[in-house]
């Protein structure tokens, strides 16, 4: 039986910097799988690195958010995609 393609309508945003080659890997995954999300550019932003360490505890890039919940980095990410299960987090609407 065939699957209903189903669309990636998560709210995903990625902080991250412009040389960073884990940040251009996260994108292109996501890229991959049709995802809209928006980046933010940390580099030259101390308020915001320091609010993404106090909620994620981690004070690399990238970090990616779905739907205003953390989920990692790149390796993170990728991890779940191994695994089946980014997308159907990608698929699951932002709740308002």
């Amino acid at each position: 039986m065939a699957m209903l393609w189903q669309a990636m309508v998560a709210e995903v945003v990625i902080y991250r910097t412009p040389f960073c080659s884990y940040c251009m890997r996260a994108a292109m995954l996501l890229k991959g799988k049709g995802v809209a999300f928006r980046e933010i550019d940390v580099s030259n932003d101390p308020a915001t690195r320091e609010r993404l360490l106090r909620e994620t505890g981690s004070h690399t890039v990238p970090q990616i958010f779905i739907n205003g919940a953390s989920v990692g980095g790149f390796d993170d990410i990728a991890a779940l995609d191994r695994r089946g299960a980014l997308d159907p987090l990608l698929r699951e609407a932002v709740a308002r």
